[in-house]
């Protein structure tokens, strides 16, 4: 077990022995991580809507003047994708193929209609990574692999560790021409929230925005999968703290 598992678990039952959370903070918790997760993971892409911005278009449903009509979509999209995974957690629903290209084809539709919720069927090299993605015709066996993994291993890894891995194994993939790692964090979140925690939200300021590609590059290229468990960690780890100090 990594070393900050104590400190989660700690804050994790914290937070269960608060359940049933009072209706009101959930509310108010879930339209705030619904900006900020939103924020965040189009940013981490390069979407030059600030925090406010993609507020009034989620919240106000208004476009802001001088943005792209991609970059509204990309909000409008990534709300409707948490919206398909809300409902998959709350379901219980099993984590299958049919959700990952779900998933993919919400967070792609209106952008590029052709390619979402389809594998690619070309091969791709990821810009400023020494890692080549596998070949696409082996795609189909890879993610097959991938999601018997999860199904193999949630009994036996700490849900954080299980989110975290199902993560960087789902980018070295690589399964879609674009919108991975949206689709990425997403699909870490909905292993997350089954396990009754908060969504993590790993933050597109430089500094975690750096640290996230530079341990994903680590885990692919060096098989050092550590630093960015630890990443995935201190994000689960905030969003702990944050639900805790608003309910109790």
């Amino acid at each position: 077990m990594m070393a900050n598992f104590h400190e989660i678990n700690k804050l994790k039952k914290e937070l269960d022995q608060l359940r049933p959370l009072p209706p009101a903070a959930v509310k108010n918790l879930k339209e705030f991580y619904r900006v900020e997760w939103t924020y965040n993971s189009n940013a981490i892409e390069g979407n030059t809507l600030s925090l406010v911005e993609t507020k009034v278009v989620l919240e106000e449903g208004l476009t802001i003047g001088g943005k792209r009509l991609q970059e509204h979509f990309e909000v409008i999209n990534h709300s409707e994708a948490i919206d398909y995974i809300e409902e998959k957690v709350q379901n219980k629903e099993p984590l299958n193929e049919a959700t990952v290209k779900m998933i993919h084809y919400l967070i792609l539709k209106n952008i590029d209609d052709e390619n979402a919720g389809r594998y690619r069927s070309i091969n791709v090299r990821i810009s400023g990574s020494k890692h080549y993605p596998p070949h696409f015709l082996q795609l189909n066996n890879e993610m097959t692999d991938l999601l018997h993994w999860y199904d193999k291993e949630k009994s036996n890894l700490h849900p954080v560790e299980l989110a975290a891995l199902f993560h960087f194994k789902f980018v070295y993939i690589h399964p879609f021409s674009d919108g991975n790692g949206r689709t990425a964090r997403l699909l870490m979140n909905l292993v997350l929230m089954s396990e009754g925690y908060p969504p993590a939200i790993v933050k597109a300021e430089d500094n975690q925005r750096a640290e996230y590609y530079k341990t994903l590059e680590e885990a692919s290229v060096n098989h050092n999968v550590e630093p960015f468990n630890k990443l995935i960690s201190t994000c689960v780890e905030e969003s702990l703290r944050n639900y805790i100090s608003t309910v109790s």
